[in-house]
């Protein structure tokens, strides 16, 4: 059986504005690339992640193995005729069938193995949920882009085997990276790269014949597309995975720590939704707008859990209204796990979250919800056991009646904090009833706790729904006195508030700025994928009495602006719009526009060689350069438009990957066309006449 998946899905895509991402070209000067490969870790070495990451490369591969033994059973049991065989068909699918529910279940359990990624620390905090890495196959790229240069760029292609092994040697490392920030800087240097392998070797009218092999992060299973941007989107998703890793092993027991923490999930949520809001068509669900919504879900509300631990690390005070703010805050980040709980639920989510998952944040939603009632017990049982009537400012006054949703039925808040001993009874029922309800959301968290095997393999999250029960089991014992024959109130539910909103943190691709690993080919500008030109050709030009008749313009590379009539230039053969990529055989694509004169005047009476080529898509670049230079700086729907008008192509998409489907493509589209400034410098003002 081939590669390709027998049903073909529209391949993932991207498109959107040229300015999103703000990468420095840096310079480019002929020679000076220098290259900075850095190393993933080494995925032999016997760390507990390491091992973990083994494991799942394993079952992948099995997954991979037979899936394609099912479709191939698939095949003949649908093209057979003969009755015995479709029975025996059938009987293997059912094996095979069996198999891969087990490989998934396995594999499902090691990325619920979340205290793999946890702190080493002995501090006692509730486990965060991490997520695993996407595992890709070996591409190797050496035969399509030694064919690409030597066809396309007519350069002699075993020039460049330094240039391919280094890509390859760079896309190698980025499949293990280290769980700090070398490794997200190998990944993002990886992606960055990756745009100029977009521009150079793939344009939007064929494919290169290479196939991108990534497993879907939770079940395992394969996609394999053509598109550049699925290995875009990969890497992407990768970096916002490698994020929630690093913000799970941060030691919470400190403010640095958790202020860590925080950025690093706020990090991940950016990726996750740039990924969501520039990319469609994912061939796997991880990577599909719903699961995205849910990550991007679940990574605010584990920020939000830790501005809850560092509130109550830093609120050392008993005053009623820290412990009411604290209270709330423990209110709201049971209301964002809530919500992260109904995207769990829906239908296209429900049956792909691993159980453990959605059981950890039903757990979390109770036992934040039973800490908002247990904080508010304890304001309110310090606050009238040491208030008196000087005591009743109007800061507590306002902050208890802002603490509850709905007040409690009866005389107004506000009249029965005036009277002593009405506020006082008032203090001891409610309080009475947050503490009972504190301990039924407890016990509720402890009872969805226990219905998840490997939740109860956890015994850190054990040790804390323990302690915190106990903690308000105790605080409800004291309070309920045999001679109370009040009826307990049923508690109000408490008001969500929080100091600190989380951010979502785009990922700023500019923190590390790359260089064009295959810069010898040419400026961008001139030498990509999606220009075109004619051969090379070579001119021969004597000085005349005028000169050499001839006027250039710019550099890298300088463009011939204008040919003298009846002169020198005009009869070698030489056209205005011509630019010159060497001098008497020196290699000038790169050179500035000085260098090149300089050449030129110093030519001797035997005349100058120049090797010049004609740009066919000219006029275009001219064009995209007005764009990009334009005051309006609309860049997203003007360069669009301007490609779109360029090409005969529709304005909806600058690389709208959906169009490879007509032509046996189709695949994963990024909604982000380009994402550098390209260095349009062979269209300066400068001129110099010859």
């Amino acid at each position: 059986m081939g590669e390709e998946p027998a049903t073909r899905e529209p391949e993932m895509s991207d498109a959107g504005s040229d300015e999103e991402l703000e990468i420095p070209t840096p310079m480019m000067e002929q020679g000076s690339h220098d290259g900075s490969i850095r190393k993933g870790c080494d995925p032999c070495s016997q760390t507990q992640r390491s091992k973990l990451q083994h494991r799942r490369a394993r079952i992948n591969q099995q997954i991979n193995k037979e899936m394609r033994m099912r479709a191939g059973a698939e095949n003949l049991f649908r093209a057979t005729t003969n009755n015995k065989v479709k029975e025996t068909v059938a009987l293997e699918l059912s094996f095979v069938n069996s198999n891969l529910q087990l490989l998934k279940e396995e594999l499902e359990e090691l990325n619920s193995n979340m205290e793999v990624y946890q702190t080493e620390s002995e501090a006692i905090n509730v486990p965060m949920i991490p997520l695993g890495l996407k595992e890709t196959k070996e591409v190797d790229l050496t035969v399509p882009l030694k064919d690409y240069i030597c066809e396309h760029y007519g350069e002699d292609s075993s020039l460049f085997e330094k240039e391919i092994n280094e890509f390859m040697e760079l896309r190698q490392a980025m499949r293990t990276p280290s769980r700090n920030e070398a490794g997200l800087e190998l990944l993002v240097e990886y992606y960055n790269q990756l745009y100029y392998l977009d521009q150079r070797f793939f344009p939007t009218h064929r494919t290169l014949g290479v196939h991108f092999h990534w497993y879907d992060s939770l079940t395992g299973v394969p996609s394999c597309q053509r598109a550049l941007a699925f290995e875009k989107g990969s890497v992407l998703f990768n970096v916002g995975a490698l994020y929630t890793q690093m913000g799970a092993r941060q030691d919470r027991s400190a403010a640095a720590g958790i202020d860590r923490a925080i950025d690093a999930f706020q990090r991940a949520a950016g990726a996750f939704n740039y990924l969501k809001d520039n990319f469609s068509n994912a061939p796997s669900l991880d990577m599909s707008g719903t699961s995205l919504c849910m990550l991007v879900r679940l990574m605010i509300a584990q920020v939000q859990e830790c501005v809850f631990e560092r509130v109550t690390l830093t609120t050392q005070d008993t005053h009623f209204t820290s412990q009411l703010q604290v209270a709330q805050e423990a209110a709201r980040v049971s209301d964002v796990y809530s919500l992260v709980l109904q995207t769990m639920s829906q239908p296209l989510v429900k049956d792909y979250v691993p159980f453990s998952w959605a059981s950890m944040v039903q757990v979390k939603t109770e036992h934040f919800r039973a800490l908002s009632h247990y904080y508010a017990a304890v304001a309110l049982c310090d606050h009238t056991q040491s208030i008196d009537e000087e005591e009743c400012d109007e800061e507590g006054e306002k902050a208890l009646l802002q603490l509850h949703v709905s007040n409690p039925a009866g005389p107004p808040l506000s009249q029965v904090l005036r009277d002593p001993e009405e506020r006082r009874k008032l203090g001891e029922h409610t309080r009475k009833a947050h503490l009972r309800r504190a301990v039924i959301r407890h016990e509720e968290a402890m009872r969805v706790h226990g219905l998840c095997k490997i939740l109860r393999k956890m015994d850190i999250l054990q040790e804390v729904l323990s302690f915190m029960h106990k903690r308000s089991l105790d605080k409800y014992s004291e309070m309920d006195r045999e001679d109370d024959f009040d009826e307990t109130a049923e508690a109000p539910e408490i008001h969500s508030q929080t100091q600190q909103k989380p951010d979502i943190i785009p990922p700023n691709f500019s923190t590390v700025p790359v260089t064009d690993i295959f810069q010898r080919l040419g400026p961008l500008s001139v030498f990509c994928a999606r220009a075109r030109w004619g051969p090379v050709r070579v001119v021969c030009l004597q000085r005349g009495e005028g000169g050499l008749g001839l006027t250039v313009r710019g550099d890298s590379p300088v463009l011939v602006a204008g040919v003298v009539s009846g002169g020198c230039a005009e009869e070698a053969g030489l056209r205005e719009g011509d630019y010159i990529v060497a001098v008497d055989g020196e290699d000038c694509k790169w050179a500035k526009h000085g260098e090149v004169v300089h050449n030129l005047k110093s030519c001797s009476d035997r005349g100058v060689e120049l090797s010049v080529i004609t740009l066919h898509t000219h006029d275009t670049l001219v064009e995209r350069r007005s764009v990009m230079l334009s005051p309006n700086r609309d860049k997203e729907n003007t360069w669009q438009r301007t490609m779109g008008g360029a090409k005969g192509q529709s304005s909806a998409s600058l690389l709208n990957w959906n169009r490879k489907k007509n032509r046996g493509g189709g695949g994963f589209t990024k909604r982000l066309g380009s994402t550098f400034s390209l260095p349009f410098g062979n269209l300066r003002d400068s001129e110099s006449m010859y």
